[in-house]
């Protein structure tokens, strides 16, 4: 066998990952392809392949007679036996072929076979090995830009960020004061650069695997956070959920399945260090990390930090809130553009609806909550900033009808 074409082989086998087996077909394949075309389109070539060294023999099945009529299909009964002396007339034989001696024509031939059926082969190989890492966090190496669109290589092939998905980060807009415009810009990606891209989905195509990735979907702070911390990866501190604006500010609640380890403190770090090089690695996106709470009054106070909460009337059967803060805090509870209110909606999953401390008293909202826990349900009370369960009708002072 030509050492070159081995050698070939072997790189195949090794860099494409193409398997052996793969290899011995293309081999065949290809060999009976150039003997058909040979052999003016006989079908009586028969090849064998080594599995271990790819040594490869070429035949052509012919039929023992007297007198040939058609030298491609028969064989004399004389020259049957110089191969083999046991040969009986009407009996069949493989007679060996040089396949070294096959024309330009039909090598040209078994080569584009080879090559179609080692890029179908690597195409499924690609494929089932990013079908594998479909929703998982890999480290891609920016390639060009394809309109507003990224290329992202992540090794053996290709995958697309567009813009959609691509974080965008504000920046100071125009105008004065509180009238000042709000504006974004795509993060500033560039050739050569290394990001890690949550893989959104894979898809087998014609032209190989077509392969999705995010920046901005709220599993990449998931699977950052298990990255970068081991109480997380282990299962020691669990991510209840995640409400994720992009580039701008995420809110995350944790839960510690053992009494000795605060979820919060695991994930922050010693100085901020892990939550620091989550940040980093997100353009110093905000990330709120919040303690998770059964008690939906407690996790709603939670979700609005770092606004101080007086109270919550938390309805869990038509998942409404109605919280009471401080009137300096509403601002801060609302956030720039509600956005505070909107990512504690999302996190928890209830509508809220927040109100200042003199609002509220002027609309008569410090009213009942529901005990869920005990299934019991208790008028004018609520659960005040320190989480202790207050019964507003109990302690509120009297009032006479004319005050």
């Amino acid at each position: 066998m030509n050492q070159e074409f081995l050698d070939a082989l072997n790189i195949l086998e090794k860099e494409k990952n193409i398997s052996r087996e793969t290899l011995v077909d293309v081999i065949s394949s290809s060999l009976a392809l150039a003997g058909k075309t040979q052999y003016k389109d006989a079908d009586n070539i028969v090849v064998t392949v080594d599995p271990e060294t790819f040594e490869y023999h070429a035949y052509l099945h012919k039929l023992v007679v007297k007198k040939v009529s058609d030298p491609v299909t028969e064989i004399s009964l004389a020259e049957a036996r110089v191969i083999n002396s046991d040969i009986a007339e009407g009996e069949e034989l493989d007679v060996e072929i040089d396949s070294e001696g096959f024309s330009r024509i039909a090598i040209n031939s078994a080569k584009n076979v080879i090559l179609q059926k080692i890029r179908e082969d690597e195409r499924l190989v690609i494929f089932k090995e990013m079908k594998e890492k479909e929703h998982t966090v890999v480290t891609g190496v920016v390639q060009r830009f394809i309109g507003r669109n990224i290329s992202v290589n992540l090794g053996r092939t290709d995958a697309i960020l567009s813009e959609s998905e691509q974080i965008r980060i504000p920046v100071s807009g125009k105008g004065d004061g509180e009238k000042k415009e709000r504006r974004f810009r795509s993060e500033p990606l560039r050739p050569a650069d290394r990001v890690k891209v949550y893989i959104l989905d894979v898809r087998d195509t014609q032209r190989g695997a077509r392969i999705r990735v995010s920046r901005t979907h709220p599993e990449l702070i998931r699977k950052l956070f298990e990255e970068e911390i081991s109480e997380v990866r282990d299962g020691i501190v669990e991510i209840k959920n995640i409400a994720r604006e992009a580039g701008n500010r995420t809110k995350i609640a944790v839960w510690s399945n053992r009494e000795d380890v605060d979820p919060v403190g695991a994930c922050v770090g010693m100085n901020g260090s892990r939550i620091n090089a989550i940040t980093s690695e997100l353009w110093n996106e905000k990330i709120d990390i919040i303690p998770w709470s059964d008690n939906p009054a407690m996790l709603i106070e939670n979700a609005l930090s770092p606004a101080k909460v007086i109270a919550v009337v938390a309805d869990s059967d038509e998942k409404t809130a109605k919280v009471i803060v401080p009137d300096y805090q509403l601002s801060l509870a609302i956030g720039k553009e509600g956005q505070n209110a909107r990512l504690a909606a999302r996190l928890t999953g209830f509508k809220i609806d927040i109100k200042s401390e003199t609002q509220a008293r002027e609309d008569g909202e410090f009213l009942e909550y529901d005990e869920y826990d005990d299934e019991y349900y208790e008028e004018d009370a609520y659960y005040d900033e320190n989480g202790e369960f207050q019964d507003i009708a109990e302690e509120a002072p009297e009032t006479s009808e004319e005050e």
